[in-house]
């Protein structure tokens, strides 16, 4: 792939994929890792969310530490399995493009965790207020 085939390709991906977390956003996880299972139902307007995206056509990836691959095994399974499990619990496997540990090129990232940068001095202010210090 030559270079202006990669800036299609990653202009195509950044337009048309959302990316979201898992735990925190989709998965309530209210007792955090516990034993790395997956025990809490979908938060209140999750499902709703996921077939709006889908409705508007993006490619919607769930980016999620929860399937890095030095996260041990849940009863001889991986986190993509669990998740792929929960997804079918609940119906909405469909509405998942993909599952990934690694940063996807994408138009937005929907995290419980992260900031929205606009300044380092905003970042360090906003970062000091979450950890009181």
């Amino acid at each position: 792939m030559n270079i202006n085939e990669f800036d299609k390709l990653q202009k195509r991906e950044v337009d048309n994929n959302i990316a979201i977390d898992f735990d925190g956003v989709i998965h309530k996880s209210s007792k955090g890792f516990k034993d790395g299972g997956i025990y809490d139902p979908p938060i209140k307007g999750a499902i709703e969310a996921l077939k709006w995206f889908k409705s508007k056509g993006y490619n919607v990836i769930l980016h999620t530490a929860k399937v890095n691959p030095d996260r041990p095994l849940v009863n001889g399974k991986t986190g993509k399995e669990l998740i792929l499990d929960w997804l079918e619990e609940y119906n909405i496997s469909d509405l998942i493009d993909d599952i990934t540990c690694i940063k996807p090129r994408a138009f937005i990232y929907i995290d419980d965790r992260g900031l929205r940068f606009e300044t380092w001095e905003q970042t360090l202010r906003d970062f000091k207020t979450i950890k009181n210090l």
